[in-house]
């Protein structure tokens, strides 16, 4: 298992990892950039804005070489990796963003069709639409209402051209919630 100890570590992540391409048109570092963006723009909270960021972290660990094949988890595996830097108000979301989709697929009449093909496939993987009873349970967990709004950030952030942002642009607000950040 993969913890990162300090917002350094974050940063040197996305800067050699965050040119990798999943399959949507798009890098992780410009799908994250984009990501935040649109949390920003629509007033959410710094802590929604800074998992909106964050939260694809576990694909760049370097795992998901053949997620093609299996689901590597990378929600369960960004959030346990950013445990000793963030509270749980930007790790829940991360965690539960692909739950998110899954609910989503399953609340929302038209949902699964307007999903990119990458997020189409890698859904099968992922367990595919919930259930009545899992979407309850969802429904009942902290945090679901900012997983599903991070969703749709996730959905919306996959644009082909260059947004001009970069995660530098995001620093002083993750510095601001960092653990202990008022101590400092």
């Amino acid at each position: 298992m993969i913890r990162l100890s300090n917002l350094e570590e974050v940063e040197r992540l996305y800067a050699t990892r965050g040119a990798l391409n999943y399959g949507e048109g798009v890098t992780q570092l410009e799908h994250a950039v984009q990501c935040a963006a649109l949390a920003r723009a629509q007033g959410a909270a710094p802590s929604l804005v800074a998992a909106a960021l964050l939260h694809d972290i576990g694909h760049l660990f370097g795992m998901e070489e053949d997620a093609t094949e299996h689901d590597d988890r990378h929600e369960i595996a960004g959030a346990r990796a950013l445990k000793d830097l963030f509270d749980e108000s930007v790790r829940g979301p991360i965690a539960l963003h692909v739950a998110a989709k899954r609910y989503l697929c399953f609340t929302q009449a038209g949902y699964f069709q307007a999903l990119s093909p990458a997020s189409q496939a890698s859904l099968v993987l992922q367990g595919g639409p919930f259930d009545n009873a899992e979407a309850t349970a969802f429904e009942r967990l902290p945090y679901c209402r900012e997983a599903v709004s991070l969703r749709r950030f996730d959905d919306m952030g996959k644009r082909e051209e260059f947004s001009g942002r970069s995660f530098a642009d995001f620093a002083p607000l993750l510095r601001s919630l960092l653990l202990g950040s008022a101590e400092l």
